[in-house]
């Protein structure tokens, strides 16, 4: 068996894993290994950013999980892709860039995650990004962050307009940035998009940091468990295509596999509920009975409209004009391909007394079809999509391992709409739509509603229909949320694992609670913090 050393070992080369590698080899001091279930993110699909249905349907840069049937949902069983390829999910969603509101972070802190409060996140954030903003007369750059966060509103489809419009007839704020506002507003989404390819964690982080000596890469290297010396970590144990190998860490293993692995490789090593480590014959080494619990996701409900004016299916519904944009995505690495499938949307609140956004939206200038199988199908006339999400869901559920064995998929049970105002929270997201639909604008633009009628349906009717249809937006998080104690969380402060030594877990797992949005920028973020707290203590 073949034995490798190292000072820090990072399981998972994800938005997590690759910011993780890239700041503790900065200094040459260091010696790191980054360890990836998958392969190359060099895939033509990966790099292009409408490339997204495409990707979360690809088995091979794709873990492919399936939920347990869910209550919530009428029983049905929903497709959680995450990403098994360098770059992780950030190599395969949608690219929306939201850094999640102040009033996240501030009860981030108040749950026991102390220095995470919105003043210190917000100084992380600003020294990260750079961003590349339209203006009056070309492209301004701010910022010199390694992630690039581009306003692509010059190329997206003119129909999103109508979107805007419609925000400002229904008395939301048409705002021009999302992330420099603290509250709510509607606005052309910002992506994790550069000259015309997706920029991903990878992109940003490991590539520049691939050619230090001090840091190894290994591809395809499956970790079955943490090695533990008694409650301290001293490596892992991994197979690389059948191989089994030990890898030693002389000062810590970071576990950044996300909200699903990081728990499941936790509860393989004897660190869970007890109960649950004994029904599969696993030694305790040490009960941590929040490990795999406080399970969190965002749930958005569709509705799509056939439009009278031309929307991105008249040309990405079309063979003509897939050719079409295919050409000149190659000649210019701009047009529709070169733009996520997210263009219009933003936080609004469901009523006047609320203090803070409760529902985040998503407008696309598209309509399309699902197959039995996942594949999707533009239609072939012109059509929108309107979505929406509930921010800060009050349900939660749980990760669990089904096997002692590490190839076996773990248990997710999300327990979707478990509260009433969960419950009260969907039927009011679905009531915005409704607004939405009803102004003018929209109005002048539409022919007719695909199935099911959203303008058709009461309450109850919003609530059921959000049962049947509503799906996870790929959000899983606070799997080993950060809290005070080994009875409220599984890491404290710095994200050391309670009770244990010489093991940490850095990733989206480690929320106290899910952020208003997109959850990627977040990730990237905690893990740029992380890497500082491991530094000092160093």
């Amino acid at each position: 068996m073949k034995h490798l050393e190292f000072d820090y070992v990072i399981v998972g080369a994800g938005s997590a894993g690759c910011v993780l590698a890239n700041r503790l080899s900065a200094s040459g001091k260091h010696t790191v290994l980054l360890l990836e279930s998958g392969g190359s993110d060099a895939r033509f699909w990966v790099k292009v950013p409408l490339g997204y249905a495409i990707n979360v349907q690809n088995p091979a840069v794709n873990w492919g999980y399936q939920t347990a049937a869910d209550p919530g949902l009428n029983g049905r069983s929903t497709s959680w892709p995450r990403g098994k390829l360098i770059g992780g999910s950030s190599s395969i969603n949608a690219m929306t860039y939201m850094r999640g509101l102040p009033v996240d972070f501030d009860d981030w802190e108040a749950a026991g995650a102390r220095g995470w409060g919105w003043d210190t996140v917000r100084a992380v954030y600003d020294t990260a990004e750079t961003h590349s903003e339209l203006q009056d007369f070309g492209r301004q750059t701010r910022g010199d962050g390694p992630i690039h966060v581009t306003d692509l509103s010059d190329q997206m489809s003119p129909f999103s307009r109508v979107f805007l419009d419609a925000a400002a007839e229904a008395g939301y704020p048409v705002i021009k940035d999302l992330n420099a506002s603290d509250t709510d507003g509607i606005s052309y989404y910002r992506s994790t998009v550069r000259n015309g390819f997706r920029w991903s964690s990878a992109d940003a982080f490991l590539r520049p940091a691939q050619r230090r000596t001090n840091l190894k890469v290994l591809r395809n290297a499956d970790v079955d468990r943490l090695i533990l010396d008694g409650a301290r970590v001293t490596g892992v144990a991994l197979q690389q295509r059948g191989a089994p190998q030990i890898v030693k860490a002389r000062k810590e293993v970071i576990l950044c596999a996300g909200a699903i692995n990081s728990p499941k490789l936790l509860q393989l090593s004897g660190l869970g509920p007890a109960e649950v480590l004994r029904a599969h014959g696993i030694d305790v080494v040490r009960d941590l009975p929040r490990v795999g619990r406080g399970l969190q996701d965002h749930l958005a409900v569709s509705y799509q409209f056939k439009a009278k004016t031309p929307t991105l299916n008249n040309i990405l519904g079309r063979r003509l004009g897939r050719l079409r944009a295919g050409m000149q995505y190659l000649a210019t690495r701009k047009g529709p391909l070169a733009v996520p499938v997210n263009q219009v949307g933003g936080f609004v609140r469901t009523a006047p007394n609320i203090t803070v956004p409760d529902i985040q939206l998503y407008f696309n200038p598209v309509s399309y079809g699902l197959s039995a199988s996942g594949d999707v199908t533009v239609d072939a006339t012109p059509g929108y999509q309107i979505s929406a999400q509930p921010c800060r869901p009050t349900s939660t559920g749980t990760i669990e391992i089904s096997s002692p064995h590490a190839q076996d998929a773990p248990i997710i049970q999300p327990n979707s709409l478990e509260t009433d105002d969960d419950k009260a929270g969907a039927i009011a997201a679905s009531k915005v739509l409704q607004r939405f639909a009803r102004t003018a604008s929209l109005r002048a633009v539409t022919s007719e509603a695909k199935a099911p009628d959203l303008m058709e349906m009461d309450d109850t009717s919003l609530l059921q229909d959000f049962q049947n249809r509503a799906s996870t937006v790929y959000h899983p998080t606070c799997t080993c949320r950060m809290g005070r104690t080994v009875q409220d969380s599984v890491l404290d402060e710095k994200l050391r694992v309670h009770g244990v030594s010489g093991l940490r877990v850095a990733d989206a797992s480690a929320f106290p609670n899910i952020t208003s949005g997109n959850t990627n920028a977040p990730t990237m973020m905690l893990a740029l913090r992380a890497a500082a707290l491991i530094l000092e203590d160093a």
